[in-house]
């Protein structure tokens, strides 16, 4: 009688496949070890929105205080955006040098000075330096933060991971509110001043839960220390099949010889920065170009859209609208916070499954819709004699509508995409025009918004962010390609062609597809399919 075991095996004397080996490989468990680096990481992105946030709430208070006119407060509300570009810009290349968790510490450290001046501020110059040493701090934060989590995360959940800071930042403005809430019952002289004080405590406690951090195993290779890289690749990863590629894959963009096995290396390509900005802004190649104008796009058209006109204004906005009393329109902006963050955690769980553009459609959508209408309401107040209460309560769901929609897809998918899609050793810089053009245009909004209102009245100034927002629809339908499920070495091949972007996609897709269905067999003699994700 035959033994029964040989039938298992080949003429060869390998195991045969079975059924099993061509089943599709279970989806890996989420990487606890990096979603908590990630989630370290991105909770600086508090400092942000709370230092943005909380000046909503105190700028009344400073104004009735230092008696400032309408124009101060206007400089001083947009002021930071303009401050935070030197943050922005001097985070890129002093992440290239001394490591991306260090440059966050650095930030974290130069928020806590500034938090602690606008505390104490006398006057309205004092104020505003301090306001400056908070600004710079910020926009340290604000471009690490995003370019970390993004070379740290693996790619089946960089969405998930990349979408993080946003997450945080609509945390900080919803505790920023709540502070305003808190603290506006003390009297005016110490209300603002405890208001803008407390936010040197998280940067404190941020800047030393960083330091326990790894860094960037992306930024390990690109200064030669690839055994450091190995050793956090092995711990982000789902899987070490994953851990092993993506090592290729950051080696060969760095220009390390893929048979190099040493822990340290020389690395001979550029990797403190240099050259960078020749080759992202003179001489980029098509490539290139084409990412420097969807990360710039998406940047500037997200700020056009007015999100934090309306995130600054809204007391203001609620004003117009018919909420007349000071104590409701700082709850009126508390239950915005909550909406807008309550948005922001379910995009969190959708980027990784429905993809970046579907997500960033819709919203886009959504928001046109809720703009326009919320322009006819507040036209129809401004021109009414008295209170109609129900087109107080529409404009006010409009608004929250509004925030809704932006909050789950066109807010945390611009810090995704924009940290993903550049190339290895264009990524700070790349992000730091992106953040620079972001932070820019947002203040000159801020800055000039009562201005607008005031000469084209307020449903005018929503009726230009609804134009806005339509050529924004299309700019993103034609000229940004999906990225979900990337690598990010991958996704460079997909920029190039501007809006012939989709026939690249098939050809990815197609070698994807083949990917998924190739045999391995192992030196033992087993068969198995495998997955690169």
């Amino acid at each position: 009688m035959a033994d029964p075991k040989g039938e298992q095996y080949s003429i060869s004397g390998q195991p045969r496949a079975t059924i099993t080996d061509f089943d599709p490989p279970k989806k890996p468990k989420k990487n606890v070890f990096a979603i908590a680096c990630a989630v370290l990481a991105s909770m600086t992105s508090i400092l942000l929105g709370y230092d943005f946030g909380v000046m909503s709430g105190a700028a009344s208070f400073i104004q009735e205080d230092l008696k400032l006119s309408d124009v101060q407060i206007e400089i001083m509300n947009g002021i930071i955006c303009f401050y935070s570009l030197v943050g922005s810009f001097a985070a890129g290349r002093t992440s290239d040098w001394i490591g991306r968790c260090y440059t966050v510490v650095l930030g974290c450290a130069i928020f806590f000075a500034g938090a602690l001046l606008m505390g104490f501020a006398t006057n309205f110059s004092f104020l505003m330096f301090g306001h400056f040493v908070a600004g710079v701090g910020c926009g340290c934060a604000l471009v690490i933060a995003p370019v970390y989590t993004a070379e740290l995360s693996p790619a089946s959940s960089r969405g998930f991971l990349a979408s993080f800071p946003e997450v945080f930042i609509n945390i900080g403005i919803l505790l920023s509110y709540v502070s305003n809430y808190s603290f506006s019952k003390l009297p005016t002289r110490l209300g603002w001043r405890f208001m803008l004080g407390v936010g040197a405590i998280p940067s404190a406690m941020l800047a030393v839960g960083v330091l326990s951090m790894p860094e960037s195993p992306r930024w390990l290779v690109m200064q030669g220390r690839l055994g450091e890289a190995k050793r956090v690749l092995d711990k982000t990863s789902d899987t070490p099949e994953e851990a092993r590629l993506r090592l290729d894959n950051i080696k060969q963009a760095a220009g390390i010889p893929q048979a190099c096995t040493d822990d340290v290396v020389r690395v001979t390509k550029r990797s403190h920065g240099e050259g960078v900005w020749k080759d992202l802004l003179l001489h980029p190649t098509p490539s290139v170009r084409h990412i420097l104008i969807a990360a710039v796009g998406i940047h500037f058209l997200q700020q056009m859209s007015g999100i934090n006109v309306v995130v600054l204004y809204t007391p203001r906005i609620f004003k117009m609208a018919g909420i007349k009393s000071s104590d409701n329109q700082l709850l009126a902006t508390v239950a915005f916070g909550l909406v807008k963050t309550s948005f922001i955690l379910v995009a969190t769980f959708l980027l990784d499954r429905i993809g970046r553009r579907m997500l960033l459609l819709s919203s886009v959508g959504g928001m046109i819709v809720t703009l326009g209408c919320l322009s006819l309401g507040l036209t129809f107040i401004d021109h009414s004699r008295g209170k109609v209460m129900w087109v107080t309560i529409l404009c006010i769901v409009l608004v929250l509508a509004y925030v809704a929609f932006f909050s789950i897809g066109l807010g945390p998918v611009t810090w995704v995409y924009s940290s993903e899609i550049f190339p290895l050793k264009l990524r700070a810089q790349g992000m730091s025009i992106a953040v620079a053009v972001s932070t820019f245009t947002n203040g000159t909004l801020l800055m000039t918004f009562i201005s607008l209102y005031k000469a084209i009245t307020i449903g005018g100034a929503f009726f230009l962010f609804t134009g806005v927002a339509a050529v924004a629809w299309v700019f993103f339908y034609t000229m940004l390609p999906e990225t979900r499920g990337r690598t990010l070495e991958e996704i460079e091949v997909l920029f190039g062609k501007y809006c012939k972007w989709r026939s690249t996609n098939a050809i990815l897709a197609k070698t994807s597809e083949d990917d998924k269905n190739k045999e391995v067999v192992h030196v033992d003699g087993s068969i198995k399919r495998i997955r690169y994700s």
